[in-house]
């Protein structure tokens, strides 16, 4: 999920590990070194350096994912890269500039799922279709997300349990924070409440460091994020992460149950994120950006850059990441309408 530049204390120091090492390339010094090379042993041809669309802004875990990845193209000389923010407008803005750019493979899209499987359904007028207009590459990581309560709950709700009970006494002080309507911490939440019977309500930020500094200050009751930005304060002692969205304990957060072990079985969600090329690009071109991207992937040093930000690498073969996207398509599809979800 992508949100505005991290202002929040410490947001900024969660992502800052994997991004030391930052490929800084102007607009001028790329048009002037655009050069063609040969893909080693792969006999397709690439475009030196490759551009990377970013959805989020600078600052944003989008932008963490694609600077850290393309600092791992560089270092094994597998192929240089820069990153080209385009945030906003529920990735319309980024997917617009992928359909403008030449469909010779030198331009990517790193974006949140949720482009793919969720705004389609949420949006009723969306500028773009990403069966037509996109495709996948390969997958580039994953997060788990938590629930969190702050100093507007009392110290003795220490269980997901205790504050579903809490929240149901005080409905004046129901307030749940999301990084906005329609992200994958929003429907969490709905999908949370729904099932146990409870009225909230739901106040969107434009962006997670907004509501974290509510949450932090007492104005919200509860927020859903990515763990990995909560878990400095929850550490902190300054919120209480109540519950991970994983099927298994978080590795980053091993001490806090899962949705699933306090009942609340089909509460697992993975935020991700993926490489997209433009539907023009010929398959062949498609096959080695992958391999390149994911040979970047699979460093170990790629892993402990977003371990710092709660995230896991996770690479795939392009049939392997449409395959998730036509699946979780349609699960999201139903979350939205059950819960009678629109953005628009």
């Amino acid at each position: 999920m992508s949100g505005p530049t991290h202002r929040a204390q410490g947001v900024a120091d969660a992502l800052a590990p994997g991004r030391r090492r930052v490929l800084r390339v102007g607009a001028g010094a790329i048009a002037a070194s655009v050069t063609l090379a040969l893909d080693r042993g792969a006999g397709a041809a690439r475009i030196d350096p490759l551009r990377v669309l970013c959805s989020g802004p600078p600052g944003s875990i989008p932008d963490l994912v694609a600077r850290t990845v393309a600092d791992q193209l560089f270092i094994t000389g597998s192929q240089r890269a820069v990153v080209d923010n385009r945030p906003g407008a529920a990735g319309q803005i980024s997917v617009g500039a992928l359909k403008a750019a030449a469909a010779d493979g030198s331009t990517l899209l790193l974006a949140q799922g949720a482009i793919a499987t969720v705004y389609p359904s949420l949006y009723t007028r969306l500028g773009y279709d990403p069966a037509i207009d996109l495709q996948p590459v390969t997958l580039a990581s994953e997060m788990l997300l938590g629930l969190a309560v702050g100093p507007g709950v009392p110290q003795g709700v220490a269980s997901l349990g205790e504050f579903i009970t809490w929240i149901g006494n005080h409905p004046a002080q129901s307030t749940v924070g999301s990084p906005g309507v329609g992200t994958l911490p929003h429907l969490l939440a709905a999908m949370l409440f729904r099932k146990a019977g409870i009225t909230w309500q739901h106040v969107a930020y434009p962006g997670g460091p907004p509501a974290l500094t509510d949450l932090l200050g007492g104005r919200i009751a509860a927020l859903a994020l990515p763990e990995g930005l909560l878990r400095q304060y929850h550490e902190a002692g300054r919120v209480r992460v109540l519950a991970t969205s994983g099927s298994a304990r978080s590795a980053y957060m091993p001490g806090i149950p899962t949705f699933v072990e306090q009942g609340y079985g089909e509460l697992v969600v993975k935020e991700w994120f993926a490489f997209f090329a433009s539907a023009r690009v010929a398959p062949a071109g498609i096959e080695a950006t992958s391999a390149r991207l994911r040979e970047a992937i699979d460093r170990p040093e790629l892993a402990t850059a977003f371990a710092q930000a709660g995230m896991t690498p996770a690479s795939s073969l392009p049939s392997a990441l449409s395959a998730r996207i036509v699946d979780e398509r349609g699960y999201w599809q139903t979350v939205l309408r059950t819960n009678d979800i629109r953005a628009d």
